[in-house]
């Protein structure tokens, strides 16, 4: 038995109130106030594909042997680098094994599925044990347009193998067709879309039926065998149905495609569906998930009785849970980087990243690894050559620790207007871990006069700028503090 292992889901935060949209869009675009209910999930200003992936993917395998994963793949249409392995990023910032293998999926919205259908290839071909699959997106549309009410921000990840099967694969089938619903150019930085009916009744209505029909005809599954339908579509809950009663497969069987509460997360949306029907499927239930994009991919699972040990993980219906309206669309926009806005002589400071200093220190700068001495048992981060224990002072007695997954707590802060930063104030100061380390970092979706000394904190990986002369991101651990809306 071979198929999904564990799961994991990561839904921002911030969920900007789709109303907020239409009220400034209004006098120039009145026919979006059919897609302006609800809310659709807002990347901070420092998480991009890659961050809403680590983060996912943390969920995913918190708690398992991390050095067994064999193999990492990343899907995203936004990836922040064309030409470095955006996946090695992930899996250094996972504190992955070296020997691990990694790979980019991009290009359609269905390289998601496709990089699940090669993480259970992988494991199918009895090379690889164990192989986590992780999509997410962040993506930039065009102000004033349905595809900006559409997209949400958001990301799943999956662990595949044969042991502690949770749900079983059962097949699939792929339809492969250059139907262009949009496409982006190299260098382009919008969508170009094309017209929404024809999309509907040429793409959807009569590819997607083709792949399920092909894989119900491989695996002999019954449209009334199904427990979930599942495929991301834009054009909501009747386009669907038309397609499940088309298949035999019951109207009430199908899943909303959760425009209301996040929006469409792009290559990660399929996986975010499939992982919202595992998270409410009993043993038995078979779930056919289905994604769009040149074609379409249809995949079969059936639920195993090892689901039960998996009901407390963090999924996508946790993520959705944690939630703080926005209403401010400026903000929003600024955080795409759609206004040009003054942020005076403090935003001028060069960004440029020395890569050998950061090749060197990639475990503390990417893996938050810290150290441990192996004389007195103090934990400190960063990691140094001598002890920081006034009692103990030892030279070269560090052996690595993870701090990435260490709780703390906000021992001092500051609440800064002066320090540059794309969401003001800055908010930074001294964190107590658990474990008694200290250290300073950066805080991040800061709640402004709800944090105090003695907040409860958790670690998250972020942007920590962009260098837009030399086009590189870099990346930082920051501290999260843990509030209540």
């Amino acid at each position: 038995m071979f198929g999904i292992t564990s799961y994991g889901g990561y839904i921002p935060r911030y969920r900007l109130n789709r109303g907020a949209i239409y009220g400034a869009n209004a006098w120039m675009a009145p026919g979006l106030i059919g897609s302006a209910s609800g809310e659709k999930s807002m990347a901070n200003w420092d998480e991009d594909s890659l961050t809403l992936a680590v983060e996912a993917s943390r969920n995913c395998i918190k708690g398992l042997d991390k050095s067994k994963i064999d193999l990492a793949y990343l899907a995203s249409v936004n990836l922040p680098y064309q030409d470095r392995q955006n996946a090695g990023i992930m899996s250094t910032a996972l504190n992955l094994k070296d020997s691990v293998e990694s790979a980019d999926f991009t290009g359609s919205m269905r390289s998601g599925a496709s990089a699940l259908l090669a993480g259970i290839n992988a494991v199918k071909s009895g090379d690889y044990n164990n192989v986590l699959v992780a999509a997410g997106d962040r993506r930039i549309t065009k102000m004033g347009y349905l595809h900006e009410l559409w997209a949400g921000d958001g990301a799943a990840a999956l662990m595949l193998g044969t042991e502690n099967v949770i749900a079983e694969f059962k097949g699939s089938f792929t339809v492969t067709d250059d139907f262009v619903d949009h496409y982006r150019g190299l260098g382009e930085k919008f969508d170009y879309n094309w017209e929404e009916r024809w999309i509907k009744d040429e793409g959807y209505s009569k590819i997607i039926p083709k792949a399920v029909q092909g894989l119900m005809d491989k695996t002999g599954v019954k449209g009334e065998d199904i427990a979930r339908f599942t495929t991301p579509c834009v054009f909501g809950a009747r386009t669907i149905n038309a397609i499940a009663g088309q298949l035999g497969i019951p109207v009430d069987k199908t899943m909303d495609n959760m425009h209301s509460v996040c929006g469409d997360t792009g290559t990660a949306h399929s996986l975010v569906m499939l992982i919202s029907a595992i998270e409410d499927a009993k043993p038995g239930d078979k779930i056919i998930a289905v994604s769009f994009g040149q074609g379409a991919t249809a995949m079969l699972f059936e639920v195993t009785d090892k689901i039960a040990d998996h009901k407390d993980r963090t999924g996508i219906k946790a993520t959705l849970a944690d939630r703080k309206e926005e209403q401010n669309y400026m903000k929003f926009l600024s955080h795409r980087g759609l206004l040009s806005q003054d942020w005076m002589m403090r935003a001028e400071a060069s960004w440029r990243t020395a890569v050998t200093t950061l090749y060197r220190n990639r475990k503390m700068i990417l893996g938050m690894v810290g150290g441990k001495c192996s004389k007195c048992g103090t934990d400190q981060f960063p990691k140094m050559e001598i002890c920081v224990n006034p009692e103990c002072t030892a030279h070269h007695t560090q052996e690595d620790l993870e701090f990435s997954e260490c709780d703390g707590k906000i021992a001092s802060y500051t609440s800064d207007l002066l320090t540059y930063t794309l969401d003001p104030p800055a908010h930074y100061g001294m964190v107590e871990f658990d474990n008694g380390a200290k250290s300073l970092f950066d805080f991040t979706d800061n709640e402004t006069g709800l944090i105090d000394v003695g907040t409860p904190i958790r670690m998250v990986f972020r942007v920590r700028n962009i260098d837009k002369e030399r086009g590189f991101t870099q990346y930082i651990w920051k501290a999260k503090p843990i509030v209540s809306n």
